[in-house]
C-alpha cells in the first residue's frame, strides 16, 4: 500500500498533515485530515479569576483573538448575569463587525484566492499573495492593505490592542468612545463597503466568468449534503455577535434552534485516535461516521452554512449578493465545498455594512457603557460567530468567580469532520492509478482551505494526554500490528 503525504499543508491558520493512502491499483483507499499540534488552554485556565478570560484566550490564536475576546467577554456576562448597556452592546458589535470584515478579506486575498486568482494548478511558487498582485495589480494590493489598516485601526482604538483587545468587561466595557474617533469609523466603514463591492466584482470577473472554475465550484467533487448551522436574529437573518443558533437540515428545512446556553442539548464532541481535534456532531441525529446525509449527525458551520441555515442578511447590499448567489447556484441550500469563498466575500460586505450603521449611531457616544455585575457566578456561556464558524466558551466557577471548569468549541472543531470527509473525497476524485502531480495534491488542499480552518485553536489536549493509536497494514490492506497508547 502506498502512502502520500502532504506536510505541511499551506495556506490556512496553524499546523496540519494529509495522510493519502493508495490501493495495488494507484486508486484513494483512505485519506486521513491529521492535525499534530496542541492546546492546553481549557486545562490551564483552571484556576483563574473569570474576569482574567477574555485576556487569556485570545493567546490561542493571533489571526482571530477578537472572536475569542467577545466569546470569553459574552460568557462573563451571563457568568454574572448582567446585561450590558445598549452602548456597550453596539461598541462590541462595532469592533466585532470590523474584525470580522478584515478577517474575511484576508483570507479570500492570501489563503484561498491564489486559488482561483492565479489557478489551481498553477505553479506552486506562484500560488500565493505575490501571485494574486501579480494578476490583480499593485494598485488592488494597495486598497487591500489600506482596508485591513482602516478597520484594524477600529479594533486598536476600541479594543485597546489590535492583536489581543482587552475592552471586554462583565456587563460593558472599558472605554468610551469620542465623537472624533466615531467619525474616523465612519470613514473606515465606508471605506471597507466600497472595497466589499470591489472584491466581490473582482470575484465574478476572475471566478464566476470563468467556466472551468464554475464548474469546479458546482461539481460532485467538492460537494457534501450536511447539516447547517449559524446564528440568527430574531428574523432569521444572520448576525454574527447576537441571536440564537439555528441548524437546517441537508434540504434547508429548520432542525433546530436555541439558546447558547442550551448548546449542550445539541451538539456532543468525540475524539478519533489519530488526531489531536475533536469532532462535533449534532446529539438528536447521531454519529454514522464520517458521511453526509440526512441519517448523518454532520454539519458545518462558517460562511455557507451561516447563508444556508439564515433567511437573508440584515443589510440591503449583503442582502442583493446573497440572492444572486443562491439564483446562480440553483437554490437554497447550497451544499458546493468551494461556494464558502464566495459566501465569505458576502459576509465581508454584511460585516462592512453593519459596522457603518453602528457607527453612524450616535448612541455609540454615550457615557453608559457598563452594567456592574452583582450576581454570584457559577456557569456561563458565551457564543458569537468567528470568521471560521460558532464559537462557544463554557465557564465554571466557584462562588469567588475562580474558574474550575472550561469547554470551548471553537469553529474548526464544529467543521473538523466535514473536513476530512471533503479531504477524502477530493483525494478519491482526482487521485487515479497513482498519478499525483502538485496540482492535483494543491487541488486536495482546496477541499480544507475553503472552510479557512484555524488548527490553533480547534486542538484540546496537553501533551501525554491524548489517546493514540496506530495501525500498520500490509500491502494487501491487512492490520499486521497495532500500537496503542491510553489518554
Amino acid at each position: 500500500m502506498k502512502k502520500i503525504t502532504i506536510d505541511p499543508i499551506t495556506r490556512l491558520e496553524g499546523h496540519g498533515r494529509i495522510e493519502i493512502f493508495l490501493n495495488d491499483d494507484g486508486e484513494v483507499e483512505r485519506a486521513y485530515f491529521q492535525i499534530p499540534e496542541l492546546r492546553g488552554f481549557e486545562k490551564f485556565c483552571e484556576g483563574r479569576p473569570a474576569e482574567e478570560m477574555p485576556r487569556i484566550t485570545p493567546r490561542i490564536c493571533g489571526v482571530c483573538p477578537t472572536a475569542h475576546h467577545m466569546a470569553s467577554t459574552k460568557a462573563l456576562d451571563d457568568l454574572w448575569k448582567v446585561e450590558p448597556t445598549s452602548a456597550a452592546k453596539k461598541i462590541r458589535e462595532l469592533m466585532y463587525s470590523a474584525f470580522c470584515a478584515e478577517d474575511h478579506i484576508l483570507h479570500f486575498v492570501f489563503l484561498g484566492g491564489p486559488d482561483f486568482i492565479v489557478g489551481p494548478t498553477a505553479p506552486a511558487g506562484e500560488r500565493n499573495i505575490l501571485g494574486v498582485i501579480g494578476k490583480v495589480g499593485l494598485e488592488v494590493g494597495g486598497k487591500v492593505i489600506e482596508m485591513r489598516k482602516r478597520l484594524r485601526g477600529v479594533i486598536q482604538t476600541i479594543g485597546g490592542k489590535v492583536i489581543h483587545p482587552v475592552c471586554g468587561l462583565p456587563g460593558g466595557v472599558s472605554k468610551q468612545i469620542t465623537e472624533e474617533e466615531r467619525k474616523e469609523f465612519v470613514d473606515a466603514a465606508e471605506y471597507a463597503v466600497d472595497f466589499s463591492k470591489f472584491i466581490l466584482g473582482v470575484f465574478d470577473d476572475v471566478v464566476l466568468k470563468n467556466k472551468e472554475y464554475v464548474d469546479l465550484i458546482v461539481g460532485d467533487i467538492y460537494k457534501h449534503r450536511t447539516y447547517y448551522m449559524g446564528m440568527v436574529d430574531e428574523n432569521n437573518k444572520v448576525n454574527f455577535y447576537d441571536g440564537k443558533i439555528r441548524v437546517v437540515d441537508p434540504n434547508g428545512k429548520e432542525f433546530a434552534k436555541f439558546r447558547a446556553q442550551e448548546y449542550l442539548d445539541h451538539i456532543r464532541e468525540r475524539v478519533e485516535p489519530w488526531s489531536y481535534i475533536k469532532f462535533c456532531y449534532l446529539k438528536n441525529v447521531g454519529w454514522k461516521g464520517f458521511v453526509d446525509g440526512e441519517d448523518s449527525g454532520v454539519y458545518r458551520v462558517a460562511p455557507l452554512a451561516r447563508l444556508n441555515a439564515a433567511d437573508g442578511m440584515a443589510t440591503p447590499l449583503a442582502q442583493e449578493a446573497y440572492e444572486r448567489m443562491y439564483e446562480i447556484l440553483g437554490g437554497k441550500p447550497v451544499h458546493n465545498t468551494l461556494a464558502f469563498h464566495w459566501a465569505r466575500l458576502i459576509e465581508a460586505l454584511y460585516a462592512s455594512e453593519r459596522a457603518l450603521e453602528l457607527a453612524r449611531d450616535p448612541e455609540l457616544t454615550s457615557p453608559e457603557i457598563r452594567n456592574i455585575p452583582t450576581e454570584i457566578p457559577k456557569e456561563g456561556v458565551g457564543v458569537v460567530e468567528a470568521p471560521r464558524g460558532t464559537l462557544f466558551h463554557h465557564y465554571q466557577t466557584d462562588e469567588r468567580g475562580i474558574i474550575t471548569k472550561v469547554n470551548l468549541i471553537v469553529a474548526t472543531v464544529n467543521n473538523s469532520a466535514p473536513m476530512c470527509m471533503s479531504i477524502e473525497k477530493a483525494a478519491k476524485s482526482l487521485i487515479h492509478k497513482g498519478e499525483v502531480p502538485d496540482g492535483i495534491l494543491n487541488m486536495i488542499e482546496m477541499a480544507f482551505r475553503a472552510y479557512d480552518p484555524c488548527n490553533a485553536c480547534a486542538t484540546h489536549s496537553l501533551p501525554g494526554r491524548m489517546p493514540l493509536e496506530v495501525n500498520v497494514y500490509d500491502s494487501k490492506g491487512d492490520l499486521v500490528r497495532k500500537l496503542k497508547r491510553s489518554g
